[in-house]
């Protein structure tokens, strides 16, 4: 007899024992131990929506506060369109798309599946918050985890929403935009690279759930299952994100963005952690980078193409998603590729 705790870990992909008989409906779920986690996070998540909503009165009716509150309603409004898409997409997926479609769309051999999935991301009009989700479900589904992570990056950064938005930005400068779209997508194949070569499962953690149809459910009960799980799950990473790009708006003086702008040399490393920070919508930030007039055409070029890959409100969504330990080394590893491939591709064209 297989325990309780091996189906488990067949669920979870940590381990290969066999799930013989079916796994009870009771161990696809999540277990009780998360339950608290997932109790605390909506609870820090709605008492921040309150604070910033229905706080009026006394310390809280400071320019600083207000303009804390401004900026982070802003981000949290600016993303959640594209959250919710993100996540009605995953949900059909789950439970509409045959488990194997994408396994026999994506070339069989993971380092072509790579690049393809980059290529593939140019489909999905939304930005990084919607692309977290969908990516952890074509994980479920059986999608290597190097090919999903390539279209997670892609995705936010080169679909026609964005390149668009670049081109109005930017006017009569086409380089831009070709330069975004080449950057971005070597980022991405270069990171779903590294994943193959050096990735380690134990890194990464999906959550626990069912994924496709059971027999017996409407498909459509299905839907709303996952499309409420993950929704619920991730718009709370989504508020502490924004939060935290709040925090980082109010507190840092606009004299040290003068600074910066006048060193060749510290001008791209100070945009790119610029872009971690401030956590502006894929769609926006080209007009933020126009807007950056003192800092050279590489360095805004760098902004916009490490923040659709790389900000505070990512980094929360992943680490909700697939763990504390991805979302950092990838994180890490991602900001790193996504400066080098905009200052060569930047170099060559701008």
């Amino acid at each position: 007899m297989v325990k309780t705790d091996e189906l488990v870990g067949v669920v979870d992909g940590t381990a290969t024992a066999v799930a013989d008989p079916p796994v009870p409906t009771a161990v696809l779920r999540p277990g009780p131990r998360r339950r608290p986690a997932a109790v605390a996070l909506v609870v820090a998540a709605a008492v921040g929506i309150a604070v910033l909503l229905l706080a009026g009165t006394g310390w809280l009716d400071r320019p600083a506060v207000q303009a804390w509150r401004t900026v982070c309603l802003a981000i949290a409004v600016q993303a959640l369109p594209f959250l919710l898409l993100g996540t009605v997409l995953s949900g059909a997926i789950n439970a509409f798309v045959p488990a194997d479609l994408f396994t026999r769309i994506l070339p069989k051999r993971a380092a072509l599946a790579v690049p393809v999935a980059g290529v593939a991301g140019a489909v999905l009009p939304g930005c990084e918050c919607a692309s977290v989700p969908v990516a952890n479900s074509l994980i479920r589904r059986g999608v290597t985890p190097a090919a999903a992570f390539a279209f997670l990056l892609s995705a936010p950064a080169i679909n026609p929403v964005v390149l668009t938005a670049t081109a109005v930005a930017f006017p009569g400068n086409p380089a831009m935009v070709a330069a975004r779209l080449l950057a971005s997508l070597a980022t991405a194949a270069v990171m779903g690279w590294l994943w193959l070569c050096f990735g380690k499962e134990k890194w990464l953690r999906p959550a626990v759930r069912h994924t496709g149809h059971r027999h017996g459910h409407s498909r459509w009960t299905e839907f709303r299952h996952g499309f409420q799980y993950d929704f619920l799950h991730a718009g709370g990473f989504l508020v502490l994100g924004a939060m935290a790009a709040a925090t980082f708006n109010v507190t840092v003086p606009r004299s040290v963005l003068d600074t910066f702008s006048g060193s060749p040399w510290l001008a791209v490393p100070f945009l790119a952690g610029l872009a971690v920070l401030l956590a502006v919508c894929s769609e926006a930030d080209a007009f933020v980078a126009a807007s950056l007039t003192g800092f050279s055409p590489t360095a805004r070029l760098t902004f916009m193409v490490v923040g659709p890959m790389v900000d505070l409100k990512l980094i929360a969504l992943q680490a909700g998603t697939f763990g504390r330990a991805f979302a950092l080394r990838f994180s890490a590893a991602t900001t790193v590729v996504a400066v080098a491939a905009s200052v060569l591709v930047g170099g060559g064209l701008l």
